[in-house]
């Protein structure tokens, strides 16, 4: 989940004292839903919780196959976790994170408003501006003297005006890509089961088509909204950075035969990387037990 929620800053994926929490926009109304791990990485057992909004089954079922989506629950990560372990370089992070499942967005418009604001800049102000985004079109609840925030719709940003996006920090090209996207997603000419019945490669095209998005973007809304675990994004400087430190590899050397090597497994090599650096912030701990003899290739 903290893979998930990449700073403490996020308003939208809430981690507190053990326990991830989420408004979510269901059909039913707002649902603020709690997720609590009571077994163990070997076994873990969620409980999943309503805690204000809709209790009903259908509303349950909803929120448990969107939550469910969210934190990767129907991705076994121990083939993933041993190709990781599999490179001698990065077997101490990769099994220090081991039990982590590829975390995936909850819609596709909300997996294009949380790239696209951060095309060409850092990590920490491209977080401060979905922020604003989510604060400034997102429904609110308050529950127990604090307030959640849900992910906005792209039914509310399709209808926002330029200069209010903009004032989110948005430049205007990003307003202009983000309120078009919102607009085909919300008119259904953009849909996410047409992406899914699609190639990677396909699907790639496809979303560079779009204005505004490129290569980069594509790659990323692959992994991280259609859990394209296939897909290592091109041209991700941050990416890269990460993936060397992970490897231990120069600057200067290339990574393509690396992630090659992987195969089907290129994206999680992502998420080790990101983990890898959340490991390095002291923002996750390692994950408990002693350490296997790696099994190098």
């Amino acid at each position: 989940m903290r893979v998930l929620q990449r700073r403490p800053a996020n308003a939208v994926d809430v981690w507190d004292r053990g326990t991830y929490q989420r408004l979510l926009a269901l059909s039913s109304g707002l649902v603020l839903t709690e997720v609590r791990n009571r077994g163990t990485i070997a076994r873990p057992r969620l409980l999943l919780a309503i805690s204000a909004g809709d209790t009903s089954v259908t509303a349950r079922h909803e929120a448990r196959t969107t939550l469910g989506r969210i934190l990767g629950l129907d991705i076994d990560p121990l083939p993933l976790q041993r190709s990781a372990e599999a490179e001698a370089s990065s077997y101490a992070t990769c099994r220090a994170l081991r039990g982590m499942r590829p975390p995936r967005f909850a819609t596709l418009f909300e997996a294009f408003a949380s790239i696209v604001p951060f095309q060409q800049l850092s990590l920490d102000a491209g977080v401060a501006i979905v922020g604003r985004i989510v604060t400034r079109f997102g429904a609110h609840l308050e529950h127990q003297g604090r307030r959640f925030h849900a992910f906005p719709t792209p039914q509310r940003v399709a209808l926002a005006r330029l200069d209010s996006l903009r004032a989110c920090g948005l430049s205007r090209k990003k307003a202009q890509t983000l309120r078009a996207v919102a607009r085909a997603i919300a008119s259904g000419e953009l849909r996410e089961a047409d992406l899914a019945g699609m190639s990677s490669g396909a699907a790639l095209a496809r979303l560079t088509e779009l204005p505004g998005i490129g290569p980069w973007s594509a790659g990323l809304l692959l992994l991280r909204g259609l859990g394209r675990l296939e897909v290592f994004p091109s041209g991700d400087v941050g990416a890269a950075r990460g993936l060397r430190r992970l490897l231990r590899l120069s600057p200067r050397a290339r990574l393509e035969p690396v992630i090659e090597r992987f195969g089907t497994h290129r994206g999680y090599l992502y998420f080790c990387a990101l983990g890898g650096a959340l490991l390095e912030k002291g923002l996750i701990h390692s994950a408990p037990g002693p350490l296997r003899p790696a099994i190098h290739r």
